[in-house]
């Protein structure tokens, strides 16, 4: 999947929760249902190229924050998948205390909500995490930095999963059913400019990587043709050489413009 952009509709269909009648308080679920459609339409107008892959994360958790009842902030995860070690490649907060958390999750402890939903490819709700034994470690510690509840949804593409939201209240028991759903509606749109955002940065380095070759290129070539000229070599031979003498301390220091191609011998390259 990755390297190709998801689809998604330019408008959002309205939401409609399926909660039963007078399980919720008619107008607090419309007032509820709007903040999701907010978002929802928010999350439509981002266009990937006008942020960096950080701010699009942090914009796209501000918008959860919104859109899912109780929320208090939101860290949302990107996954580098596709590869043996599937790895974080990118966090964003909404606000200080959730980068906080993620620390812990990710770096410190390395288990928590986000890494289950994503590894699981399922939503996990908690609502008192100093005392939850799926995470023995990491609840613990956040329950002592005042925060009890987290709900995290894994952001799903058909064939991957691309990354994660975590959800978080200081209140016990902050997310409820409603959240729940209205969090799982929202996670689906999410996914898509996520990975979409993630496609866009790796070609905007792939450019970037293609034109530092580039730029670089007249000058190996000329430095292999003073190679071959001066000993008589074959192209391979004289490129063997250059590759060699370029793991040299002073070459790392001359890079990016490499080598002068008529200084070759004052840095051991005759």
């Amino acid at each position: 999947m990755e390297g190709k952009l998801s689809d998604t509709p330019d408008e959002q269909a309205p939401v409609t929760p399926d909660i039963a009648a007078g399980d919720q308080d008619e107008d607090a679920t419309y007032e509820v249902t709007a903040q999701l459609q907010s978002s929802l339409n928010d999350l439509a107008g981002l266009v990937s190229h006008a942020f960096s892959l950080e701010e699009l994360l942090c914009e796209v958790a501000t918008f959860a924050v919104n859109a899912i009842p109780g929320a208090q902030g939101a860290g949302v995860t990107l996954l580098r998948t596709g590869r043996p070690d599937t790895r974080v490649e990118a966090l964003a907060a909404s606000h200080p205390f959730v980068a906080d958390i993620d620390e812990l999750q990710y770096v410190t402890l390395g288990e928590g909500p986000c890494i289950t939903a994503a590894l699981e490819q399922r939503t996990v709700r908690s609502g008192s995490l100093g005392g939850d034994k799926q995470w023995p470690r990491f609840g613990p510690r956040v329950g002592r930095l005042g925060v009890h509840s987290v709900l995290s949804l894994p952001l799903l593409l058909p064939d991957e999963v691309v990354g994660a939201i975590n959800v978080y209240a200081r209140e016990k028991d902050a997310f409820d059913d409603l959240a729940v759903q209205m969090g799982e509606q929202f996670a689906v749109p999410a996914a898509v400019a996520v990975h979409n955002a993630q496609v866009l940065a790796h070609a905007v380095s792939l450019a970037a990587q293609l034109q530092t070759a580039l730029a670089s290129r007249p000058v190996i070539d000329q430095a292999i043709g003073i190679l071959r000229s001066r000993h008589g070599e074959t192209a391979d031979q004289a490129f063997g050489r250059l590759w060699s003498t370029s793991q040299g301390p002073w070459w790392s220091r001359r890079r990016p413009g490499l080598a002068d191609a008529d200084g070759l011998g004052k840095h051991g390259v005759y």
